[in-house]
């Protein structure tokens, strides 16, 4: 097989005019300061929205777009964790008591804020974490749409009402809020996953304590400064939503604090597996969102034109940092040559570069750590024998000055190799061959992670045998569309090493409540269940 040559895979940045990158400049401060977050040029002094002292390290948070400092923020103390905890216990005493419907209509005030503010927000996802600007504009949606969900949901919290067997008496069941709910989020989905849990919790009853990814701290104070607004206006404490930024020391305080009844944890299986052991150590809660390693099975009966499409978004979108990006296409043998072909031309069409602009479809990754990861696996997967039909590297020049700017590649492998059954959060793309649906079925299934699989088919019989008890053993699977792009009306969420949590949709407000069993007996004897006697 014949390597096309790199060269007729990138397209170069769209730039508007010379004087572009000034204009962004000017832009984002326009941005930083419409969010209630005062910049000088270009570091800022963000406010203290969330708790810091002086012991507290300091952080500064640089772009993946073009490296500049955006800010310096300050990381909380272990001291500081103590105050924001008590804060919220304090909060939670006063806010289960308010009715749920009216904790619906905070939440609604909060989704009429986020789209008032949607263009605004969405830009400093894009700037500060690189994914594109559509993408960005589309977080902050799933904000509003998990708001408009939860404002519904306020009033359906719905128990079951049981026959008993003993006479005259009555049995059901109601949900209570847990306490405090930990969110640990992601640079990847810097807010929207936040919201996934904030919403339904606050609902529940609930208070939230949520700590950023370190990465991605502004776009979390700019939410943190919106939803106090919504508080303030309704004489709420502030406890309900507190923000806390810092590393992983903040984030192993929180998973083994008694005082935090939930944790929900979003990021790599490694961390996972540590958070969960230090909560299940504590019988604490956990919903966890780990890492995915997604397939879309490419049958003979695809509609290749359309199949292109989810593919290439899956494995380039947000730099295929995404938990539900695609790593693997699984191709049938009679469509392999065709259908590579259309992919190594799609790539060819790829435009890279500031993700801010409209006209670029592949931003910078998060940072030149997540560089490194990316080149070491182009190496690895050589070492394996991989062969690359697209080749991969880093960007350089003036359009690409923060050194985070990669070439999303494309490599022929065997879905065995070591780093295959890896995630690599970055857009390197594995292609292989499949004879038939239950082998296919079988290298879908066939690596440790389980969160988003997809099959592209226009036949009936294996789109259903994909979706039976034999087929995808993940926590989503999907007929006709890509590995990624979940909407919030359904429960998110994986098996095996992703974790095995849900979010979002369906009945996953259940997480945050606790259930209680309640018996009623409304005569005047007190018999007991299973026919026991006990006379005195």
């Amino acid at each position: 097989m014949t390597k096309v040559p790199i060269k007729h895979h990138i397209i170069h940045p769209h730039h508007p005019d010379e004087n572009y990158l000034k204009k962004m400049q000017v832009a984002i401060e326009k941005v930083l300061k419409n969010l209630g977050i005062e910049s000088t040029n270009p570091a800022c002094s963000t406010g203290k929205v969330w708790k810091s002292s002086a012991k507290a390290l300091i952080k500064n948070i640089h772009s993946p777009v073009d490296g500049k400092l955006i800010a310096t923020v300050n990381f909380a103390s272990a001291d500081d964790y103590q105050e924001v905890i008590s804060t919220a216990k304090k909060a939670f005493l006063d806010w289960r008591m308010v009715p749920a419907p009216k904790r619906g209509e905070i939440v609604r005030q909060l989704g009429e804020e986020l789209r008032a503010h949607k263009d605004d927000l969405g830009k400093l996802v894009s700037y500060e974490m690189g994914k594109s600007l559509q993408e960005g504009w589309g977080e902050v949606q799933e904000m509003i749409d998990i708001c408009d969900f939860a404002v519904g949901l306020s009033r359906q919290l719905y128990g079951l009402t049981m026959h008993s067997e003993r006479p005259q008496h009555r049995m059901y069941e109601q949900w209570h809020p847990l306490g405090i709910v930990g969110i640990i989020s992601a640079f990847n989905f810097p807010v929207a996953v936040w919201s996934w849990n904030a919403a339904l919790a606050w609902v529940c009853g609930n208070v939230c304590v949520w700590k950023p990814s370190e990465k991605t701290p502004l776009t979390a104070i700019a939410c943190q400064k919106i939803i106090q607004k919504v508080l303030s206006k309704n004489d709420l404490p502030e406890g309900i939503s507190c923000l806390i930024l810092g590393d992983r020391n903040i984030g192993e305080l929180m998973a083994n604090d008694t005082q935090i009844a939930l944790i929900s944890a979003t990021g790599s299986t490694r961390m996972g597996k540590a958070v969960g052991a230090a909560v299940g150590a504590r019988l604490g809660k956990h919903i966890l969102e780990l890492g995915g390693n997604n397939a879309i099975i490419i049958t003979e009966n695809a509609d290749l034109d359309m199949t292109l499409i989810g593919a290439v978004f899956g494995a380039v979108g947000t730099a295929g940092q995404r938990c539900t990006s695609t790593r693997r296409l699984i191709i049938h043998e009679s469509v392999y040559g065709t259908f590579k072909e259309k992919l190594v031309k799609a790539y060819g069409q790829l435009k890279i570069g500031n993700p801010l602009d409209i006209h670029n479809h592949v931003g910078p990754l998060i940072d030149r750590d997540a560089v490194q990861n990316y080149l070491n696996s182009i190496e690895k997967c050589k070492a394996e024998g991989g062969n690359f039909v697209v080749e991969g590297g880093v960007l350089e020049g003036e359009d690409y000055t923060s050194g985070c700017y990669v070439k999303p590649c494309i490599a022929e492998v065997r879905n065995e190799m070591a780093i295959v059954q890896h995630e690599t959060f970055a857009p390197i793309l594995y292609i292989m061959k499949y004879t038939n649906l239950e082998d296919a079925i079988a290298m879908q299934n066939g690596v440790p992670q389980g969160l988003s699989s997809a099959i592209m088919t226009t036949n009936m019989r294996e789109a259903e045998q994909f979706l039976s008890v034999s087929g995808s053993d993940c926590g989503i699977a999907n007929v006709n569309i890509g590995t990624s792009g979940a909407e919030i009306g359904g429960a998110f969420g994986g098996e095996k090493e992703t974790g095995g949590g849900r979010e979002s949709g369906s009945d996953a407000w259940k997480a945050y409540m606790r259930r209680q069993t309640n018996t009623i007996n409304y005569s005047t004897t007190l018999p007991l269940a299973q026919g026991i006697k006990f006379d005195l």
